[in-house]
């Protein structure tokens, strides 16, 4: 009866210490200044969401800010002729080609404006196209980056939509 006490209290001592491993290194990963807490996250203010539409002129790579690792972004083009910045996700979280998105697709965007370097960019937290796609990137009521989530997190988010 007691060697199965221990090993049932070794067992939970072990459990606990994997979560917390777990959690530390979800909190440790590298995310090449795409962090919750980064000065570029610290820009998405999500109680000044905002939306427009447009045409896809292009999928390019862009560094938000020195020192960030690579993220995908668009450009896309309003319906008043203006080309808009859009930043979506790191590259690491999304791939440039895997996006589901192309050129000359006509889209929703929503999300967030920003200024970096002296310029408007617009942070997005969802790209629709048509009535099927969507490519969603953050929570939309606070704006959480979806790279920031634990898998768990993100396949619950995912599930729901």
């Amino acid at each position: 009866m007691r060697k199965k006490g221990f090993v049932t209290i070794a067992m939970a001592v072990l459990c606990t210490l994997l979560a917390a491993l777990a959690v530390g290194a979800t909190e440790k990963r590298d995310m090449g200044g795409w962090g919750l807490d980064s000065p570029y996250n610290k820009l998405y203010n999500a109680s000044e969401m905002d939306s427009f539409k447009g045409t896809i002129v292009k999928i390019i790579k862009v560094v938000p800010m020195k020192g960030m690792s690579p993220g995908v972004g668009l450009i896309v083009r309003e319906r008043g002729g203006d080309d808009i910045m859009v930043h979506l996700c790191p590259t690491w979280f999304i791939d440039l080609k895997s996006t589901g998105l192309k050129r000359g697709d006509r889209v929703k965007v929503k999300g967030v404006w920003a200024v970096i370097d002296d310029k408007d960019i617009f942070m997005a937290s969802k790209v629709k196209k048509g009535d099927y796609f969507q490519l969603k990137v953050r929570l939309t009521k606070d704006g959480t980056p979806f790279w920031t989530m634990s898998p768990e997190q993100l396949a619950k988010e995912r599930a729901s939509q």
